[in-house]
């Protein structure tokens, strides 16, 4: 589309207004497509275009279509306009769908007249050599292209379809209506209505007047006047004409040189038909503005998605594995073993990374379970609050187009949320330093209540068989094989219950950076498909509503 309105874009650098209004039109409809009706954004699309097109094609030439149904004297007006008999008319009317031109000047317009899709061969050129000596008389006429519809009422679709799309793209319209037929049903509908917001581009011309009765005209055009009225088109002008006789042709003629004098006709159309289409897009969009999304709205969503990710379950998990491997390293030798019988809550959510060949099994799906039907209420029903909350105020469309964005990548969560646990590091590679010393002296003490043990066996044994009476060397009046056994043994239990103590500080210290992490992952999921596709419809209406104001100046 930006090469269809480059001439606008040109324009606008310069601040005319209507280039602008454009401008903020084309933002509007690309901002509202695939959020408001295609047909009202198609229509804006349309009227992008076609502005872009008239304004880049503008040049010197005005464009004057006449419109009429069968039998209103169309033709013969346009060839009393022309001053030649160019136009077929009555029985000799031709059976095409194309319209007819003539263009005044110099410039043939031939570009215009490709844009308008007339047939090189029912264009005339006004200027020839072929009537030279009027060509003065129609000076005034300077720049006019005037063209001659099919019959509206045709009962050729192939008519009805080319009138509709020339009247969308002429710069004044003069409908030809015909005493007998004026207040037909049809024509008011279907073309004089519709087109209310063009008033200023509107002409409408009751021909065969000399039919009617002299005392009857002033009722006849008071009547045309009160139906336009009707339509939303008071203050048209009503010229009274008479193709056969002449009257009011001058006068006509007139009307239209002024319009193409003016050199306005095409901005004042094009103006009518962004104010028309505006008005339509605007209707679908409304004009309020949305509320930003706030931390403490995506606050309740941070909660649901981490309670559905899993997160209180992975650090329990954390907490348990903690304790579980700290008692393991720090425990008294003796019973530390029989903790090697529990399962390792890491391992068994296949969240544990200590083992290299398991890592690709680990980042690729983890064993938690998925959200259940709890969890994925929790999260539906936070995502559609917080879509209502930012929704609130607009338009039925763009509110459907909020809560349908919020919702888009849903199929798309489980998978995220999962990816969250199985990737993010919760900090257990190894366990504290002081462990490995605890783990040492342990040992040692261990290994001192084993030699204690054995050295009062011994003894024992000796003086069992008699062999020798050995007293035990001994240590402020208590003997060393004892203080070893006993300090071994007190000593090493001691130490295991205060490592308890500081591996449960441990454990609850890892448990809190496992879960910031953990709810970074899931507010990162959280803007990525829900918070992103939310602030991109914001955006997207914001566009729309700015461009709207603009095309509405």
């Amino acid at each position: 589309m930006s090469g269809v309105v480059e001439g606008a874009r040109r324009l606008l650098r310069r601040g005319d207004r209507l280039e602008e209004r454009v401008a903020g039109l084309q933002e509007a409809a690309e901002a509202s497509r695939g959020r408001v009706d295609d047909a009202v954004v198609d229509r804006a699309d349309a009227v992008v275009r076609r502005a872009g097109t008239r304004l880049r094609l503008a040049g010197g030439h005005t464009v004057v279509a006449l419109a009429g149904a069968t039998g209103s004297g169309k033709s013969s007006t346009y060839n009393a306009l022309v001053g030649l008999d160019i136009a077929a008319t009555g029985v000799r009317r031709p059976t095409t769908s194309h319209a007819a031109s003539c263009t005044w000047g110099e410039d043939p317009a031939t570009e215009l007249l490709d844009w308008l899709e007339v047939p090189p061969r029912h264009r005339v050129v006004r200027d020839s050599l072929l009537d030279d000596e009027v060509r003065e008389d129609h000076a005034a006429l300077e720049g006019l292209v005037l063209l001659d519809l099919p019959d509206h009422d045709s009962t050729e679709v192939a008519h009805h379809l080319e009138v509709e799309r020339l009247i969308a793209m002429t710069d004044l319209m003069v409908f030809v209506l015909d005493p007998q037929k004026y207040a037909d049903a049809a024509l008011h509908q279907r073309f004089l209505a519709p087109l209310a917001t063009h008033r200023d581009v509107m002409l409408v011309v009751l021909n065969h007047v000399d039919r009617v009765p002299a005392e009857r005209r002033d009722a006849v055009m008071g009547d045309v006047r009160r139906l336009l009225a009707l339509d939303g088109l008071e203050g048209v002008p009503v010229l009274a004409t008479s193709a056969r006789t002449g009257e009011g042709v001058d006068e006509l003629r007139s009307e239209i040189a002024t319009r193409v004098r003016d050199k306005a006709a095409s901005r004042a159309r094009l103006a009518g038909d962004v104010t028309d289409a505006a008005q339509g897009l605007a209707a679908a969009t409304g004009g309020a503005d949305p509320r930003e999304l706030r931390e403490k709205d995506r606050r309740g969503l941070h909660d649901a998605l981490a309670d559905a990710a899993g997160v209180p379950v992975v650090v329990d998990a954390v907490a348990r594995a903690t304790t579980v491997r700290g008692r393991q390293a720090t425990g008294w030798p003796v019973t530390a073993w029989l903790s090697r019988f529990r399962p390792d809550p890491l391992r068994r959510l296949h969240l544990d990374r200590r083992t290299s060949g398991k890592d690709l099994v680990v980042a690729a799906r983890s064993s938690l379970p998925g959200p259940g039907q709890v969890q994925h209420a929790r999260v539906e029903s936070a995502v559609r609050g917080l879509s209502d909350r930012v929704a609130e105020g607009l338009s039925p469309d763009w509110s459907r187009a909020v809560r349908r964005a919020s919702t888009s990548r849903f199929d798309e969560l489980d998978d995220r949320l999962d990816r969250v646990a199985s990737t993010t590091d919760l900090g257990m590679d190894g366990l504290p330093a002081w462990t490995r010393g605890v783990r040492l002296l342990q040992w040692v003490l261990l290994v001192a209540a084993v030699v204690g043990a054995l050295w009062l066996g011994a003894l024992a044994f000796l003086a069992y068989l008699q062999l020798a009476d050995l007293a035990a060397p001994d240590y402020q009046g208590l003997p060393v094989p004892t203080l070893l056994l006993l300090g071994g043994v007190v000593l090493g239990l001691g130490l295991a219950l205060l490592s308890r103590l500081l591996i449960r500080l441990t454990a609850r210290s890892r448990a809190r950076r496992a879960e910031k992490r953990l709810r970074v992952g899931v507010v990162e999921v959280a803007d990525d498909l829900v918070v992103g596709p939310l602030q991109a419809e914001l955006a997207a209406h914001r566009r729309a509503v700015e461009g709207l104001r603009t095309a509405r100046r």
